[in-house]
């Protein structure tokens, strides 16, 4: 039986202890130190689980180049292939919570067809710098690598990412980003909802999901409806295809759905019981994808 969004993010927080205790502790804080409880949800919001030195472990064969730049108060960590072919460039993001190795299959494929991929990882994941990080920096950061991929005489032909970063990366695209195609691997429609089902599993009162919600919009500059479906998607104009799942518990069909519909001309690619991550192995979803970047 498929999960529901609220049963994942439950899983995803009661994993560890320390989140269980967290859990505890803001609900009790709530009512006698309101302040405190939104600082601590917004930090507890912002960090990624798992611990990114869990991802740092994974081993990579020589035939990588591991690069690590500097970008606000953390860092970004590049993978690249130093021989690699001299066609293209498709740059690869993985999601919240994720790592560079998620992105291992889909590179291979990419460079089978004669594509050169890079990888990006963000800040507070696998080896980059950084505890915390959100989706607006998400979207800094690839408009960051981009420009500097750019500057170092690359032609980016296709932004590929995955969950989070697929959100952050059609806003990006919808600020006139200068890649050729877009492919938006199982996108969030709603940084709201997820604040919401955020505070749900915490047991926060709505009062204090909305000042932890200011609380980034604040510090970030930007309003989170700013990145949903119905404002970017008339902005985008790179060709668009969108890839999600029918039993997606993480981030709902419906919202890969949102995407296809509000860009025009996007091509939405409709997999069955592959769930969130396994797309990104899924040799069939390899192949399309592969076709529709060359």
């Amino acid at each position: 039986m498929t999960r529901t969004s609220l049963e994942a993010t439950a899983a995803y927080y009661n994993a560890s202890p320390v989140t269980r205790l967290f859990r505890w502790g803001l609900g009790a804080s709530q009512h006698v130190w309101p302040t405190l409880a939104v600082r601590a949800a917004h930090r507890l919001f912002g960090t990624p689980l798992p611990p990114k030195w869990l991802n740092r472990r994974r081993t990579w064969s020589p035939d990588w180049r591991i690069s690590h730049w500097a970008f606000e108060h953390a860092s970004l960590t590049v993978y690249e292939r130093p021989v690699a072919p001299h066609g293209p460039l498709v740059l690869l993001v993985h999601g919240w919570g994720g790592h560079a190795g998620q992105m291992l299959a889909l590179a291979d494929t990419l460079q089978a067809q004669g594509l050169r991929p890079v990888i990006l990882e963000m800040p507070a994941h696998g080896r980059s710098a950084g505890s915390t990080s959100n989706l607006p920096q998400f979207a800094r950061a690839i408009d960051y690598t981009v420009a500097r991929l750019r500057q170092a005489g690359h032609q980016v032909q296709a932004l590929v990412a995955h969950s989070l970063a697929a959100n952050a990366g059609a806003y990006a695209a919808s600020r006139g980003l200068p890649v050729d195609k877009l492919v938006l691997l199982a996108p969030p429609a709603s940084p709201y909802e997820y604040t919401r089902l955020f505070a749900h599993v915490f047991g926060l009162r709505e009062s204090t999901r909305a000042a932890m919600q200011q609380r980034i919009e604040a510090r970030e500059g930007i309003l989170m409806p700013q990145f949903e479906p119905a404002a970017v998607g008339p902005r985008i104009t790179q060709p668009t295809l969108v890839v999600h799942d029918r039993s997606d518990s993480i981030n709902r069909f419906a919202d890969g759905v949102a995407y296809s519909q509000a860009i025009t001309g996007a091509r939405l690619l409709a997999t069955q019981d592959l769930g969130h991550r396994h797309i990104l192995k899924d040799a069939g979803v390899l192949r399309e994808l592969a076709a529709f970047v060359a």
